[in-house]
């Protein structure tokens, strides 16, 4: 099995700390948010690696040399899921995980991926809530829904949530692709998409293959796990380390 970390964006939401350096080398704890991904992944026994970069890359090049790298030369009109295409050629070759690279985790994350026999999987988040009542006045202005049945199934993603007690996880940003199921999904993307891929992020194309008939299989994890999207989440992260 391969890896393939999403690094493309700049993070514009970080403002001036991604002035210079793309949001995946912004540090936490002492790190880039990078190294705490690949390190996760080589943990858990995966070692073949690809980054898809995009802004500033040559940055990322310089301090991981070892990697493999495909390049989106459109990183600053499109979106997550366009960024992945752009790795195509291993997704076409051998089972992939796909990490997005403002996240932090533990190598069990990426091992329920490995594990799980089915073509289509993703992991989810049980202990969101907390999380996210410490990370906004709001938790509903930022949280999207997420249903699964009683197979571990996902029948609903990415959509507005009315209440926190109806969400069963929260999508982390760690999924898994076989070939075969890349393969239908390009189809349906070809000749079916309701939008523009390029500015599509990714749980509005989970939730459209669920309307399509594809099965995508959810892995709950209750682990550390954490998305830094604002310099608000790097305070609280690190003042959180420090009690």
């Amino acid at each position: 099995m391969r890896a393939i970390i999403l690094a493309a964006g700049r993070g514009s939401r970080m403002k001036e700390k991604t002035d210079v350096l793309p949001k995946c080398l912004t540090e936490i704890w002492g790190k880039p948010l990078l190294s705490w991904q690949i390190e996760a992944i080589k943990k858990a026994g995966i070692n073949d690696i690809a980054l898809v970069t995009g802004y500033h890359e040559n940055e990322i090049i310089s301090r991981y040399p070892d990697m493999y790298y495909f390049h989106n030369t459109e990183w600053d009109k499109t979106n997550m899921v366009s960024t992945l295409t752009f790795a195509e050629e291993w997704l076409l070759q051998e089972d992939c995980v796909v990490s997005y690279s403002d996240i932090v985790y533990k190598s069990k994350a990426i091992q329920l991926l490995m594990n799980d026999s089915s073509d289509f999987a993703i992991t989810y988040y049980t202990e969101f809530a907390e999380l996210w009542k410490s990370r906004f006045d709001n938790p509903l202005d930022d949280v999207e829904s997420f249903k699964i049945d009683q197979n571990g199934v996902i029948t609903e993603i990415g959509l507005k949530a009315n209440a926190l007690d109806e969400i069963e996880g929260q999508y982390m940003g760690l999924l898994k692709f076989t070939p075969r199921i890349w393969k239908i999904i390009n189809t349906l993307m070809d000749e079916r998409m309701p939008r523009p891929l390029a500015k599509m992020d990714m749980t509005s194309l989970l939730e459209y293959l669920i309307n399509q008939g594809v099965k995508i299989k959810g892995l709950p994890y209750s682990d550390l796990w954490l998305e830094v999207d604002s310099q608000s989440d790097l305070k609280y992260y690190q003042d959180f380390l420090r009690k």
